[in-house]
């Protein structure tokens, strides 16, 4: 008997991943870079040959595909808005989608809601925040073991609370969200102008491990901003833990801590701040729970 092969994409600001599972087992994992912005148009035929190969590695059809997508998506299927890739806004991804997998069944997701849905089952937590740290912020809320506001009925998006009345402008236009302080890109800038040099990602980890001030000090803005968007969003729906994954947080281990450390300093009497805790799956949320959105839509 042939076996059903679960497709997961998670389609992310500077690369996309796939991962394929088969029987509950991992049978394929791959991922290629998004060159420079061009068009929606020569990002899918990337996409095109990236699936190709793979489908012919596999040497067998894919049953059902879940895509994470950080875009927002209207209820006609076009991508109302995607900063980091302003070339796909209209584009009808639900139309794409289906080209790009005929022999399918396929659905998509928010990202954060779909990262958040995978740590849920990973770490046996029925009622957590996820945050995803990287090329942008994105988070998920889970309650009671169901997403919140649910899937199909808008995402979680704790990217675009403001922290900062007067803090950076966000991608969005609007200026002091989360994303526009404490993304893996708006921490390097700001980590960048205290040092008075350029600062790539592995330049502010050597310097986190020494100890060396703008390196600190650009972290620990990044931290403050994350603890007080968790801090707002205890004092509404009390989540029993808060998961901080993403890839750039799963390359600055110290991230979790300093989070932890500024949110207890905004708890309140009679209200204790919620364990943070590192993602059980790093960087790798959103991707699991594309193939969780893959089984479901196969179901």
């Amino acid at each position: 008997m042939e076996k059903a092969h679960h497709l997961g994409v998670d389609i992310g600001g500077t690369k996309v991943a796939f991962r394929v599972e088969a029987d509950g087992r991992c049978v394929d994992e791959s991922s290629f870079p998004w060159g420079p912005r061009h068009s929606a148009a020569r990002d899918l035929a990337r996409l095109t040959a990236h699936v190709a190969a793979l489908r012919a590695r596999l040497g067998a059809p894919l049953r059902a595909v879940g895509v994470a997508m950080p875009g927002t998506v209207g209820r006609d299927g076009r991508i109302t808005a995607w900063p980091s890739r302003p070339e796909w806004d209209g584009l009808d991804l639900d139309g794409a989608l289906r080209a790009l997998f005929p022999e399918a069944a396929v659905a998509w997701a928010d990202d954060g809601d779909l990262g958040a849905l995978a740590e849920a089952r990973a770490s046996g937590c029925e009622d957590l925040l996820y945050i995803g740290v990287g090329t942008g912020i994105g988070g998920g809320l889970v309650l009671r073991g169901e997403l919140c506001p649910g899937l199909g009925r808008g995402s979680f998006e704790i990217g675009h609370v403001i922290v900062d009345m007067g803090g950076a402008r966000c991608v969005c236009g609007r200026r002091g969200c989360l994303q526009a302080i404490a993304s893996g890109p708006a921490t390097l800038r700001r980590a960048g102008e205290l040092r008075g040099a350029p600062a790539a990602f592995e330049d502010l980890r050597r310097a986190l491990h020494d100890e060396e001030r703008w390196a600190v000090a650009a972290l620990e803005e990044t931290s403050r901003a994350l603890a007080a968007a968790v801090s707002g969003v205890q004092e509404l729906v009390h989540p029993e833990r808060v998961l901080i994954g993403g890839g750039f947080a799963a390359g600055v281990p110290g991230l979790v801590g300093m989070v932890s450390g500024h949110l207890a300093g905004l708890a309140r009497p009679g209200r204790p701040p919620l364990p943070v805790e590192p993602a059980a799956l790093g960087g790798l949320s959103s991707l699991r729970g594309a193939v969780s959105l893959a089984r479901l839509v196969a179901a």
